[in-house]
């Protein structure tokens, strides 16, 4: 190959060579030209997105904004409508007093009249509605005194100011001055409860009152007991117990439920001597128990007990005396004991046996256990 061919073979070469290279730069630039478009192109995705939750993000909060005041709304209808007359009532009296202040006062310091007229009274009314929703079975009686007061002071001078003109400028300058007031205590100081509610609420109040009325006559009829220290506490007697009507407490039985034992022997014993001295004292004079029995035994050198064998089982301390045919006379209970003894519905020699067999109380029935054995003996 000669010189001149070599070169042109060189050239073709280096002409290849350059061409290999401008396509290689050219796919680079393609290739690097196609990462920019699709970097942009995900950026733009990136930034709509972006733009996207965004917008949303507003849609939603712009909703709850609307949900939130559509609720709130709902639930304050009543002060929307009842906070604007307010509004209006203190708007045109406050002026007014604040005048009228002036020229009574004769200085400056009377402008400050309304403070007492119309804030006064707003005061006490919006006190009012904060402690009934704040603690709504306290007594808020005082804060609605202050309101009553209060507005009665807020009528009177804006009708006194008022009837310095004419009698129908005072009534309509007093009447604007506590409009407001009254509309706001009528709709927004009462707690709002159901007529369920409402009715327990009065069966609560009436048995409150009850147990007080019962715990007043308690602590009438509760006797001291003094300590040799000179201290003293009241004792009471425990059971069941009515009010009657002059605000006395008498025993009562519940129907249905079970006597009580009594574990106070002392209060029984009491109970029964007062009862045997109350039949002695309107009637003939019952035996005690065992009372023959006792001065027989004596007589004959054995010992002496209070009752007889088969009424000690048969009696228990907490009987109730139940007569359920009241004014019966003595006659006529020994006529029905003795019809009882024929018959074999009664022991004669037990007092408590007779009392349960004719119902009548425990001292007739030991008259008539008595009258029965002493007959018997005879």
């Amino acid at each position: 190959m000669s010189w001149y061919e070599e070169r042109r073979e060189n050239k073709r070469t280096e002409a290849m060579i350059r061409r290999e290279d401008a396509a290689a730069a050219a796919q680079v630039r393609i290739a690097e030209r196609q990462a920019t478009a699709q970097i942009r192109r995900a950026d733009e995705l990136a930034r709509r997105e972006v733009k996207e939750q965004a917008a949303a993000a507003r849609r939603d909060r712009r909703a709850a904004m609307l949900r939130g005041a559509r609720v709130w709304f709902g639930r304050h209808v009543v002060e929307l409508l009842i906070y604007p007359i307010a509004l209006l009532s203190f708007v045109l009296a406050a002026p007014a007093m604040a005048r009228y202040g002036t020229e009574v006062f004769a200085s400056e310091l009377g402008a400050l009249l309304p403070g007492i007229t119309e804030l006064g009274m707003w005061a006490f009314a919006i006190a009012v509605v904060i402690e009934r929703r704040r603690h709504p079975d306290r007594s808020v009686w005082g804060l609605v005194a202050g309101v009553l007061v209060f507005g009665a002071v807020a009528f009177g001078i804006n009708f006194t100011h008022g009837l310095t003109v004419a009698w129908d400028h005072g009534v309509v300058m007093g009447t604007a001055s506590i409009a407001g007031v009254v509309a706001h205590q009528l709709t927004l100081a009462t707690a709002p409860k159901s007529g369920q509610q409402r009715r327990e609420a009065r069966i609560e109040r009436a048995a409150a009152r009850k147990v007080a009325r019962i715990r007043k006559a308690a602590v009438k009829r509760a006797v001291a007991e003094i300590d040799a220290d000179g201290s003293a506490r009241l004792l009471y007697a425990p059971g069941r117990y009515s009010i009657t009507r002059w605000r006395a407490l008498k025993p009562a039985t519940v129907p249905g439920l079970p006597v009580a034992a009594s574990t106070d022997w002392d209060r029984e014993l009491a109970d029964l001597l007062a009862t045997t001295g109350a039949a002695t004292a309107t009637g003939p004079t019952p035996s005690v128990e065992g009372e023959q029995d006792s001065r027989d035994s004596i007589e004959g050198g054995a010992v002496a007990t209070l009752d007889h064998g088969p009424d000690l089982h048969e009696s228990t301390p907490d009987r109730p005396v139940i007569d359920r045919k009241p004014g019966r006379s003595i006659e006529q209970l020994r006529a029905e004991l003795a019809a009882a003894i024929e018959a074999g519905k009664v022991n004669p020699t037990s007092a408590e046996s007779i009392r349960k067999t004719l119902r009548i109380g425990i001292a007739r029935a030991r008259q008539l256990r008595d009258e029965h054995t002493k007959g018997g003996r005879k």
